[in-house]
């Protein structure tokens, strides 16, 4: 019967503690760093995509956990590095203040471990889901898990908001202290138990491959290296405007920082709705059909344009336009469009076959990070280029507008994808 839904909702926890670290390096630091120490705004992102280019040996984990006896370990050894991270990430903040040299090196040592322990958890979590859950539950459970993690940054984020105002050195350390130990030991409570003991034996598992064997074979194949393209252009339109939003806010709307940690909260709630309409009305939580899925991704790339381009329109007209509505529509949007590809890549995982899974969901959790790292650096350095040339608010409204063009690339990739393969399901029959 394969892993129940008590089990999946409890995997799902670890998930909603990778968000909710995650939220506190890349969203209310980002913040701190650029408008309360007035640091330029390409060092947040340089550290944020330095974190996803250490995520680059997620493919490595991922086989190793194909190949290991247990994935609880590395659920667990990631999330205390994560934690780590996290701490020594806010230690830094001081130093970068008083612009000492050893406060770079700590903040670019920070991330890596915030990268490491974000890349082996994630990773070993996906493959313990693929592992333990029956085929016919594999994309329900890896929507189910992706919607706890936004779950975690939302309520993390608002929890965040109100009561780090109003700001202090102090009050940011103790809030992000309680944020870091408080997810791990989550994680850690809810992993305990949920692997069994003996990884189960399966008669029509492939043999043993080595890493580069397994990923040749992966890469032979047109549908994964297609999907592969996908994930890496959308994943770069979804996160160009990561690390502007909230200083968006800050320099145009004149947030507080607690008003802008609240936004991403807002934005990320919209996530939430979205995931939960287009896992239902498109049967993406059953791994729907492959025309289905590939309607929801595109009405999720148009929609996210959308509300970019009113974004854009917002640099322009200030304060009385409606921001939080409009950051609001973007979540919902990513959000339709997100759940519908996690079905097309569940089930494009699972089409490979038993214990295959690991390697396929670390290269595509690769490519994403690659496109996350590019995406957020290029974003921001977009707008502090913008800016040098006096563009002011309309160096915002520019990378808004090249995130909404991307989005309509990734539409019409998505529009020629198929969007699983059934091999897996019939070599079961």
């Amino acid at each position: 019967m394969g892993l129940g839904w008590v089990g999946i909702i409890r995997l799902g926890l670890v998930q909603s503690a990778i968000g909710a670290s995650v939220m506190l390096s890349t969203s209310l630091l980002n913040r701190i760093m650029t408008v309360e120490l007035a640091l330029p705004l390409a060092l947040p992102a340089g550290l944020v995509a330095w974190h996803y280019g250490v995520q680059l040996t997620r493919p490595l984990w991922g086989h190793g956990s194909d190949r290991g006896a247990r994935r609880t370990p590395w659920i667990i050894g990631g999330m205390a590095t994560l934690m780590l991270g996290s701490l020594l990430a806010v230690d830094s903040l001081g130093l970068l203040a008083a612009r000492a040299p050893l406060g770079y090196v700590m903040a670019v040592a920070a991330y890596a471990l915030i990268g490491a322990g974000v890349g082996a958890a994630g990773t070993a979590l996906l493959a313990l889901l693929a592992g333990l859950v029956a085929p016919e539950r594999r994309a329900a459970a890896a929507a189910t898990s992706w919607i706890m993690m936004i779950a975690g940054i939302v309520v993390t984020a608002g929890i965040a908001s109100h009561l780090v105002d109003p700001f202090t050195p102090f009050r940011l350390a103790m809030v992000s202290g309680g944020i870091a130990v408080g997810a791990f030991l989550l994680a850690w409570g809810a992993v305990r138990g949920v692997e069994p003991r003996g990884r189960p034996v399966i008669e029509d598992a492939a043999p043993t491959q080595s890493f580069g064997a397994a990923l040749v074979e992966m890469l032979g194949e047109r549908d994964a290296r297609q999907f592969t393209g996908f994930v890496f252009l959308s994943m770069l339109a979804y996160s160009m405007q990561d690390l502007i939003l909230e200083p968006f806010a800050g320099l145009v709307f004149a947030f507080t920082p607690g008003q802008s940690t609240g936004l991403s909260g807002v934005q990320h709630g919209g996530v939430l709705i979205g995931m939960l309409l287009a896992g239902i009305g498109g049967s993406a939580f059953g791994g729907g059909a492959p025309a289905a899925l590939r309607r929801w991704i595109v009405g999720g790339c148009l929609g996210s344009a959308l509300a970019l381009a009113g974004l854009g329109m917002a640099a322009r007209i200030g304060p009385a336009w409606p921001l939080s509505a409009n950051v609001w529509l973007l979540g919902f949007a990513n959000g339709v469009f997100a759940v519908a590809a996690i079905g097309a890549m569940m089930g494009l995982a699972s089409s490979a076959g038993p214990q295959r899974e690991g390697l396929r969901l670390g290269v595509w959790g690769a490519a994403q990070a690659i496109a996350f790292g590019l995406g957020g650096l290029s974003g921001a350095i977009g707008v502090d280029l913008l800016r040098g040339m006096g563009a002011g608010a309309e160096s915002f409204a520019g990378v808004f507008a090249a995130e909404a063009g991307l989005f309509l690339l990734a539409a019409l990739l998505a529009t020629g994808m198929r969007a699983a393969a059934p091999r897996f399901k019939e070599a079961m029959l």
